[in-house]
């Protein structure tokens, strides 16, 4: 039996035995078992059968809906060399990620119902996990016309993007929420004002100017979240901003949902842990967009998960070669990998800080990207896909980019001792990650 996004359901029965476990979707936390049967969660409670399928012990192990990452770059078409979809979605397993939604700016975009169901076909070929396309904003991406948004959706596209641009024709972004609110998708922009970006190739600031770089201020990303929430309240769509990074647009988005404007936001890890020293002297790796910004933006930005302005995490996985990393500052592309250090980093930064327990955490990762991109998954109740993540929140060690199961090494935290990994993952009823290796 095959799904739409290609995942093939496992026939038979597994069962999970003895985990702590976690799903906000139905409110359940505590130690029980996880009946998973012909790719379906059968039944969850104490002291389930197995009826002679396999068994998963997780005593003292996490039990939850697998992870949905709904920002993730897996390069394919195009850009083959720095990631694809197989290396892709081997490193989302690697993660505890079962679903991913690819964004669209890859090399020619996915503009067109015919790229969305190349993208479609090669995760069903190549995939381990869920591949859910988003599909261009605009033709090209550039900003001009509008892509045949009807189209991309009848063939698959789950959110709509031009991410790695903004949508700077006002005019476009309003016909284009109008439409995203009659197709019931989400529309996703990267906020950023491309006139007052200039040459900034980090975050505009007391480190920039020692370093001798030029800045992007963060009025860049403040002005498109303005406007865009205005377009929002205004058409009455579901407006999703990509990786915030700014103190005033977080506050921008609080006072907006307070409003009843149907907008959601996300939050990547990097952002969350490191601010803009960690360029220290130009190391290529900390160069992302939104850049890393200092300490003022990133205490909000925690203080905005914690009160529950950001609606989820996202690793913004964006996998680069040396060719474009090994390079001078200004030069070097921007993006780094995150897909398989997304859990202990948002661990380390959210629950062991006290910002949040980890059935919140586990929300943010699961339940909540599903529901508001209205992807299966997310929850363990009966008659849900069986896509499981079983995770060790104490299991130590070390970020080493060259155990990567990714094709990108380009992460600034090499070498940091860590805690929290995915031992067991399940997709669709079957195995795909068993003890901490791919299967």
């Amino acid at each position: 039996m095959t799904s739409r996004d290609g995942r093939t359901t496992a026939p038979g029965s597994l069962l999970i035995r003895g985990g702590r476990v976690i799903d906000p979707a139905t409110g359940t936390d505590g130690v029980m078992d996880v009946l998973l049967s012909d790719g379906k969660v059968a039944k969850t409670g104490p002291g389930l059968d197995a009826g002679g399928g396999t068994i998963i012990e997780a005593k003292g192990l996490v039990v939850a809906p697998g992870f949905v990452d709904v920002h993730v770059h897996l390069r394919e078409p195009g850009e083959e060399g720095k990631e694809t979809i197989a290396t892709g979605t081997r490193a989302a397993a690697m993660g505890g990620v079962t679903t991913v939604v690819a964004m669209p700016n890859t090399v020619p975009p996915i503009d067109t119902p015919a790229m969305i169901a190349y993208v479609l076909s090669r995760a069903a070929q190549d995939g381990v996990v869920r591949v859910r396309p988003a599909g261009c904003i605009s033709h090209e991406r550039k900003g001009e016309v509008m892509a045949d948004l009807a189209g991309l959706k009848e063939a698959g596209a789950v959110a709509f993007s031009d991410d790695g641009n903004s949508v700077m024709n006002a005019l476009l972004a309003r016909r284009a929420m109008i439409n995203t609110r009659i197709l019931n998708v989400p529309y996703v922009e990267h906020a950023e004002d491309a006139s007052l970006v200039d040459a900034g190739v980090m975050h505009e600031g007391r480190v920039s100017l020692r370093l001798g770089l030029a800045g992007r201020s963060p009025l860049a990303e403040d002005l498109i979240v303005a406007r865009d929430l205005l377009l929002a309240e205004a058409t009455g769509a579901h407006l999703h901003v990509a990786h915030v990074s700014s103190r005033r647009s977080l506050e921008m988005i609080r006072e907006a949902k307070a409003r009843g404007v149907p907008v959601t936001c996300e939050a990547t890890p990097h952002h969350l842990v490191l601010t803009d020293e960690a360029v220290g002297e130009f190391d290529t790796s900390a160069k992302v967009l939104p850049p890393l910004r200092s300490e003022e933006h990133r205490l909000a930005l925690i203080a905005a998960v914690k009160d529950g302005t950001v609606d989820v995490i996202a690793s913004d996985h964006a996998p680069h070669g040396p060719l474009e990393k090994e390079v001078e500052f200004a030069q070097a592309a921007s993006g780094m990998v995150g897909l398989e250090t997304m859990l202990p980093l948002a661990l380390e930064v959210l629950v062991r800080s006290g910002a949040m327990d980890l059935p919140g955490l586990v929300r943010l990762l699961s339940s909540a990207p599903a529901r508001l991109f209205h992807l299966a998954g997310g929850t363990l109740a009966a008659g849900s896909p069986a896509d499981v993540t079983v995770f060790d929140p104490e299991l130590a060690w070390t970020v080493d980019p060259r155990a990567f199961s990714s094709k990108g090494r380009n992460t600034p935290f090499a070498g940091r001792k860590v805690r929290g990994r995915a031992v067991d993952v399940i997709v669709g009823g079957r195995i795909v990650v068993r003890d901490g290796g791919l299967v």
